[in-house]
């Protein structure tokens, strides 16, 4: 990485949702991987957001949705495939 591509923390925290979820491109990922590794603040913001995430996470595994708000998904999703709307 050249100075030229170094990222800020501003940038970094910018696109630390981002980075969590993997929508970044292969080099953005790189370079906030990167950033992360040698600043301990943003290093922290990302573990307290990455903990976050797991937690809201696991908390959704543990709710269960009401069958007739799985069967209507179900139904959504089956037309938007096909096309249609319901």
């Amino acid at each position: 990485m050249t100075p030229l591509d170094r990222v800020t923390c501003e940038d970094a925290f910018r696109k630390i949702d981002d980075y969590l979820d993997r929508e970044l491109s292969d080099e953005e990922l790189a370079r906030i991987g990167a950033h992360l590794e040698i600043c301990a603040a943003c290093a922290s913001e990302f573990e307290f957001e990455r903990s976050v995430l797991d937690g809201v996470r696991a908390k959704l595994r543990r709710v269960a949705a009401p069958p007739h708000l799985l069967s209507k998904i179900s139904r959504l999703i089956a037309a938007e495939r096909s096309g249609g709307a319901s």
